[in-house]
Parts: C-alpha cells; structure tokens; sequence
C-alpha cells in the first residue's frame, strides 16, 4: 500500500512537471523577442500538419519540429492549418502561431500604381516588386492581357492607379487583374455621371481624354476646365494639339526635350497633325481625371497655357492665347 502510494504521488508529481513544461513551452516565444527579421513560412496546399512543423523548424523555429507536431495534433487543430505565405514577428509563441496558421493571417503587401504613369512604368513597377511571384515572367503585354481576361484590349490607361494589398508572393496577374477590373468598375461610375452634352461618344473616349486630362495637369481645380478646352475643341472639329500625346507617341525616342519637329512629325498619337482622340488613353487617370472628362467645366475658353507654377492660364481667342504664351513660357 505504502508502495502505491508512493507511485501515485510520483505520478502526480510528474503530470504536474509535464504539465508546467507543457504550459512554459507554450508561452516561450518560439521566435527570439531580440530578432531583427521575421520568420517567415510557406504552406503549401495540402501540407501536411507534420510536414509545418519540419518547416518551421528548418526556417528558424526555435523548438524541435516533433514538439510542434505534437502540439499541432493535441490542440486539435492540426487540420485546420491553412496553406500561404505566414510571416511570425519576435515574440511569437506556439500558441499565437498555430492560432495564426489556423485563421489563414497571411503576410500582407502593397503595391502603389500611380496617376498618370503608362504602361511601360506601370510594368516596370510590377516586375519588379520582390512581394509578387512574376507569373508574367517573358510575356508580352498581348499575352499579360489574354492571361488576366482581356484578350485583345490594348493595355494602356486599362488598370486603375491606386494602392493594392495582396498576400505577399501573390501572383502578379493577380494584381494586374484586380487593377484592371478597379478600371472598368470606376470608369462605368463615372460614365453613368457624364453630362448631357459630352462630345464623348463612348467610354472608351472618356478614359483617353480622362488620360490626357491627368497628363496635362496635377492641380485639381484645373482639371475640370482643362477637360472643357478639349470638348469645346472636340465639338467644333478643332485639333487637340496637347504636347503629352505627342510625347507619348515619341515612346522611348523622348529624351526630355520636345521639338519643333516632334510637333510637325505625323503618328496616329500627334494632336498637332490629326483631329480628334488619339487611338488610346496615354497614361492611367486617376478618379478625378475620369469625373472630369465626363463632368467637364462650362467654359468659353478655348486655348490654355502652363504659368510655370502648375496651374493653367485659360484663354478665349488665340490673341489672348498668344499674349499668355508670351507672359509665362517666351518671359521666362
């Protein structure tokens, strides 16, 4: 009896020294709270609860990988862990790990796409962001495009500029089709807003005038009446003759420096030798952009000039033009 009773307490005693070890080692942080860098995990789908624990152990989990797969299958929740990309900050202990395995809490990126950039800076952007995997990796734009649902739609002005978060190594196409659906989405508001007499036929020419709106400036109060110079040019069949298609369709021959001969050279993107729209947009506009191509000021004006400081001189006749040519750009 005296026997037993000394094995009970024994037991006892070490189910309670499991136990503390137990509740020590969940609360230890598994990474050190002094680490400069996170740890980071990818779970493949259909990963298996054992397979987790040898990679956490192998990227820096400071606990042996049959600890955590023990710890996996006793909490009940070993198939629950969900595939992604995980980031575990200093601090992070087995339980506030599985609990973030088990919510999906995937490291999160972002990706800014900015007004006015076209699509040579927009995909120079995404190319090079090391938070995408580059499943766009030696395609061309026809091919991005095909690839992200848009076959045969010319990709310039197509994606909405804003910032975009995604799970960190989310394929590029993903984002670019986000970004492209975001366009459709805003342009279909802001066409349902135009005003009743647009000279814009579709809101295919909303997004390129919008386009050269945001191009032409980046003051904000301007943008409405500058949209009002090109429909009061566009209504009376009166050339656009606006410097940032012309340097659009120069592409990579531009070096900063517009000519003369720049104006006087003929591509289906110079407003100077053709009436109308160009073919495409030139740039992604922004949402203000788009709301004032299709909400443009009433304006008599029908000339425009840069004062140097961002703004706009606006002018009715080419006598007044001229004089404002001559104050702001000839003086300077």
């Amino acid at each position: 009896m005296r026997l037993f009773k000394r094995l009970l307490i024994a037991c006892v005693l070490l189910a309670m020294l499991v136990a503390g070890a137990a509740v020590w080692w969940l609360q230890r942080p598994l990474v050190p709270a002094d680490a400069t860098q996170a740890l980071e995990l990818t779970v493949a789908p259909g990963a298996s609860p054992r397979r987790v624990a040898e990679s956490l152990a192998n990227a820096g989990a400071e606990s042996p990988a049959t600890l955590l797969f023990a710890w996996f299958r006793l909490s009940g929740q070993a198939r629950d862990i969900k595939a992604g990309s995980y980031e575990f900050e200093a601090g992070t202990t087995p339980r506030s790990l599985l609990d973030k395995l088990v919510r999906g809490d995937q490291a999160l990126r972002s990706l800014t796409l900015l007004e006015g950039w076209n699509i040579r800076e927009m995909m120079a952007a995404v190319r090079s962001s090391p938070d995408l995997q580059q499943d766009i990796e030696g395609m061309s734009l026809p091919e991005i495009m095909t690839l992200i649902g848009y076959p045969g739609r010319h990709p310039e002005g197509r994606f909405f500029p804003d910032t975009y978060r995604m799970v960190k190594h989310a394929p590029a196409s993903t984002v670019l089709r986000q970004a492209a659906l975001a366009m459709d989405q805003r342009l279909a508001e802001a066409w349902a807003q135009r005003g009743a007499t647009t000279p814009l036929r579709s809101p295919d020419e909303a997004l390129i005038l919008a386009s050269i709106v945001e191009k032409e400036t980046g003051l904000e109060s301007d943008r409405a009446q500058i949209a009002g110079v090109f429909s009061n040019r566009l209504r009376i069949g009166m050339r656009l003759q606006t410097d940032p298609t012309v340097i659009y369709g120069l592409g990579e021959r531009f070096d900063g420096n517009l000519r003369r001969i720049h104006l006087q050279t003929d591509t289906p993107y110079n407003t100077y030798t053709r009436a109308g729209l160009p073919p495409t947009p030139i740039a992604m506009p922004g949402w203000n952009s788009l709301l004032a191509a299709v909400q443009p000021q009433a304006t008599r004006a029908l000339y425009f000039v840069s004062r140097g400081d961002g703004s706009s001189q606006f002018s009715v006749t080419l006598q007044e033009h001229n004089a404002a040519v001559q104050r702001f750009i000839l003086r300077r």
